[in-house]
């Protein structure tokens, strides 16, 4: 489980006070998000879409544990884009080394969703992890 990381600024988020859904493609999975049960105690921050996805049984690789020191956790957020928090500079710096950089792109730790629209992204086939271990 990662933690947080003090030498970075935190992102000021409004929390979501309804329920909403994330839909991450290309596996076209769906998830009801209730606030109620957020954080869910993984990695990123709290209702994260890295914490929410985690939760869900959706893996994301997040090498640094979900505290904004890598891009590994790089997404495309293709819709709700408007309902999640304004990145960093720490963010927009990682960012900076994420392979297939777009207007869209953000990193799953550090993006938490207010609820007040449905929200769809798309995992990055280099950041989708099918090892699953027996």
């Amino acid at each position: 489980m990662g933690g947080t990381n003090p030498y970075i600024e935190q992102p000021n988020v409004e929390p979501p006070t309804m329920p909403y859904k994330i839909t991450f493609l290309p596996m076209n999975v769906t998830v009801e998000v209730d606030p109620g049960k957020i954080p869910y105690d993984h990695n990123g921050i709290p209702g994260s879409i890295l914490d929410i996805a985690l939760g869900s049984n959706i893996d994301i690789d997040h090498a640094c544990g979900g505290v904004c020191a890598c891009s590994t956790c790089h997404i495309h957020v293709k819709q709700g884009g408007e309902t999640i928090n304004e990145s960093l500079e720490e963010e927009d710096d990682q960012l900076e080394s994420a392979p297939g950089l777009n207007p869209t792109s953000r990193l799953a730790c550090q993006c938490v969703p207010n609820g007040k629209a449905d929200v769809v992204v798309e995992i990055p086939e280099w950041n989708r992890n099918l090892v699953q271990e027996g």
